[in-house]
């Protein structure tokens, strides 16, 4: 497997003007991914053109295990780990009650409908609502005589 250790997007800033700090998350975004692990698994679902919804398996969390903070864009899930099997003795543990952390930067105007916790399963329904002023218009065009 081949890991990308530099990656040059400067062709890029020639073609775009105030796009440099997307340039900049998506840098912070490569290098953040090859340390976050991967705990929990996660799915990111696209239900049409304005909504979205992540999911995360997150076996063993109960309500009062997980928290979800929106701070600007960034989308924060945090899961600390149930208590109460300290004194068991595993002959083997295979699955993973551990304390994480994941982060999704969200795009401008998306917004955290609701969240629910089924099965196992913590889903996070998005959805993109663009202001009506800043919606594409058209410019009419005038002859001056």
């Amino acid at each position: 497997m081949t890991k990308i250790t530099s990656l040059d997007l400067s062709p890029f800033y020639r073609n775009t003007i105030g796009m440099d700090r997307i340039f900049d998350r998506v840098m912070d975004q490569v290098d953040a991914a090859g340390s976050s692990g991967n705990y929990p698994p996660y799915n990111i679902a696209q239900i049409n053109e304005d909504e979205y919804m992540i999911s995360l398996a997150v076996a063993g969390f109960g309500m009062d295990n997980l928290d979800i903070t929106k701070n600007g864009t960034l989308l924060i899930i945090d899961g600390t780990s149930p208590k109460g099997d300290e004194d068991v003795e595993y002959l083997h543990k295979g699955i993973a009650a551990r304390n994480f952390r994941r982060e999704f930067t969200l795009a401008a105007h998306v917004e955290v409908e609701h969240a629910n916790l089924e099965l196992g399963m913590l889903n996070i329904h998005l959805k993109r609502e663009v202001p009506e002023e800043l919606l594409p218009k058209r410019i009419d065009i005038t002859q001056k005589d």
